[in-house]
């Protein structure tokens, strides 16, 4: 291997590592969301240290304009997708979870925690660090195992969260690299996100909403 592809490996490896201990990191959300951050930033920092093009890791300049028009129109497509789907009671159903939707903490979750903890951290890790090093696929496969811990401990299905998120990872990538800026697939991943929390928090209400009518 040349020496970029040995650096590309061990990048990935910090990365899942990380992955694996965030969760056991006893400083609740807000203190994990802020060190996944960071972590993001010190990357991106090194990747930068070692060699490799502000270009490269999707922060050219010249490219702002088309990152906010990829990724505005991304973000939009998804907003208008999540309409859609809570227009239609059998699409829905899938979102009503009262957990989720319930959670004390949700304005600061959609506020903070995704933007900074999820959004940040995982554009500067995945799309800007790891795409420069490994390549847009290679780093969507990763994107799939950093979430196997998450999965495990939400309960959710391993094989379908690691399939879900490294499409997703290809589809960021895509904009990453479609656009030249970091900044298309930030704001497709915030509305995913965002949007996705949202949309549960409305469908459970109406599922609450229609329970209590129908009993009045």
């Amino acid at each position: 291997m040349t020496p970029g592809s040995w650096r590309g490996v061990a990048a990935s490896a910090a990365t899942l590592a990380l992955g694996a201990a965030l969760p056991a990191v006893r400083s609740g959300p807000r203190g994990r969301g802020l060190l996944a951050a960071a972590a993001g930033v010190s990357a991106v920092l090194a990747t930068r240290a070692s060699g490799v093009d502000a270009a490269a890791l999707g922060f050219d300049p010249a490219r702002t304009r088309a990152g906010l028009r990829w990724g505005g129109g991304a973000a939009t497509a998804v907003a208008a997708g999540y309409v859609i789907a809570l227009a239609v009671p059998g699409l829905r159903a899938h979102f009503v979870d009262e957990d989720r939707a319930y959670r004390p903490d949700f304005y600061e979750w959609i506020g903070l925690h995704i933007p900074v903890g999820t959004v940040v951290a995982e554009e500067l890790l995945f799309r800007s660090a790891l795409t420069a090093l490994v390549g847009p696929v290679p780093q969507a496969f990763v994107f799939g195992l950093w979430h196997i811990r998450p999965a495990r401990i939400e309960g959710d299905s391993v094989a379908g969260t690691m399939l879900v998120t490294g499409l997703s990872g290809l589809v960021f990538a895509w904009l990453r690299v479609r656009s030249g800026s970091i900044l298309a697939p930030a704001l497709a991943h915030l509305a995913v996100n965002v949007g996705g929390a949202v949309a549960v928090r409305v469908a459970t209400g109406r599922v609450a909403k229609g329970t209590h009518e129908h009993r009045d």
